[in-house]
């Protein structure tokens, strides 16, 4: 667990410090990402980017445990 949680902790210090490059990715603007703009509301669903951070993070997941 303590592995983990290093590992965890070193890949956000990394992200934010690479966030203003980051930043630049379409990730959040991708086509299935959903917003809803009305008067005094605005909701983000953010689906189609989800969905890919969830398919890499399974697959990092699975690169690190063998």
């Amino acid at each position: 667990m303590r592995r983990i949680l290093l590992i965890v902790g070193a890949l956000v210090i990394a992200a934010g410090l690479l966030w203003p490059w980051l930043s630049r990715l379409p990730l959040g603007r991708l086509p299935g990402d959903f917003v809803v703009e009305r008067p005094g509301l605005r909701v983000y669903l953010p689906l189609t980017t989800s969905i890919l951070v969830s398919i890499l993070l399974t697959l990092l997941i699975r690169l690190f445990r063998r």
